[in-house]
């Protein structure tokens, strides 16, 4: 494992760290909950390996992510590691709601203080409309200075104007979060973001290095341009680790086989680690992926429970693959959906807790038209 020492917040992290957002599932009663045993096993596993960053966050998993950290971090595990999670801005509706989530996430985690806090995925409207109206820069830097909290920063999901303002407006910001991937560098606050925000000083942690999987699967046009000498999944990382910038990178692993295999790739992830026909190279494949990419979904659930029963994310996998496998070569994964994109009611529901924003409501009756018999 590789280590880097964050250059304003101070502290040493591994250069893996480990996303509580995509962990093994079970099925009980027709619901989805973590195989809390397993995903239990793998967190432990991760940092007897090395890992000492753990990301979770309040609405992860339905909220069923901070506890099971909180029990996988007993037994003398806590000390071992830094632990990340996020402030819900988008559920705050009032002042005391900031000080209540996070007495109630120092609760289920099981622990006095949070090493690195964020306001969770800001944009325009959660910056001016909630984080501004009730005085939560202010908020978070109370509870920093009562302990309850070690370093404060943000993540963030918009345009990078708003990246920039949000740094410029939030000076005593720490560190930031931005999702940056090889097929990612001019979206959201990209490549840019990453250079300016570590110009302010500010230390910066990746998620969604292979943009929810999609990397770690790509289709044959991005693998033929990738080459062999990687694994897909060892590109995605190295091309992040590569950047001096880059503070760790955040992985969602879903099996101990993914979590041991990113823990060896973790071994040659310095700074400068990739020559530069490899980095041209895989941005390169950034471009074929977004040609193909007929929709920008990481799958990260944000839009779930859809009130008609669609299972939104996997809707726009199917539809996704359209687009290198053709119509009817894909159609039989599309009718073995319970739910289709014919049931969408247009409600917008999904769109409003979507990071990526995506109009969902305008392209499932694209989907349901090439789907159509």
């Amino acid at each position: 494992m590789q280590y880097r020492t964050l250059k304003n917040t101070g502290e040493t992290v591994s250069v893996l760290g480990l996303g509580c957002m995509r962990f093994p599932v079970v099925k009980v009663d027709g619901k989805e909950h973590i195989d809390e045993p397993e995903a239990i096993k793998m967190i432990r596993t991760a940092i007897d390996n090395g890992v000492t960053y753990i990301d979770t966050a309040y609405p992860y998993h339905n909220r069923e992510s901070e506890p099971l950290v909180g029990k996988a971090l007993r037994d003398g595990y806590r000390e071992k590691v830094m632990l990340a999670t996020k402030s819900p801005v988008f559920s705050i509706e009032k002042e005391e709601d900031f000080d209540r989530i996070l007495n109630e996430q120092l609760e289920l985690l099981q622990t006095d203080h949070i090493d690195f806090y964020l306001l969770h995925s800001l944009g325009k409207n959660t910056w001016e409309n909630v984080v501004k109206k009730f005085g939560l820069v202010e908020k978070i830097k109370k509870a920093k200075a009562d302990g309850k909290v070690r370093h404060i920063g943000f993540s963030f999901h918009d345009e990078l104007p708003v990246f920039k303002q949000i740094i410029e407006e939030y000076p005593d910001c720490e560190f930031c979060q931005i999702q940056l991937n090889y097929a990612d560098t001019m979206n959201q606050a990209g490549l840019e973001g990453l250079r300016y925000a570590a110009e302010k000083g500010l230390d910066v942690i990746i998620m969604e290095p292979l943009r929810g999987g999609k990397l770690a699967m790509p289709t044959e046009n991005v693998k033929n341009v990738l080459g062999e000498e990687k694994t897909p999944v060892e590109w995605g990382l190295s091309y992040l680790w590569n950047f001096s910038e880059v503070g760790t990178v955040l992985s969602g692993m879903s099996t101990m086989e993914q979590l041991m295999e990113n823990i060896t790739y973790a071994d040659k992830g310095i700074a400068g680690c990739l020559p530069e026909d490899a980095v041209k190279r895989l941005e390169h494949a950034g471009e074929v992926f977004n040609k193909w990419a007929l929709v920008g979904c990481t799958a990260c659930g944000y839009c779930m429970p859809c009130p008609s029963g669609i299972e939104i994310p996997e809707v726009f996998r199917v539809y996704n693959m359209t687009a290198t496998d053709g119509v009817e070569r894909t159609k039989p994964k599309y009718q073995a959906l319970k739910v289709g994109a014919e049931a969408c009611i247009g409600c917008r529901r999904c769109e409003k807790d979507c990071p990526q924003h995506i109009a969902i409501s305008a392209i499932m009756p694209q989907v349901k038209k090439v789907f159509a018999d």
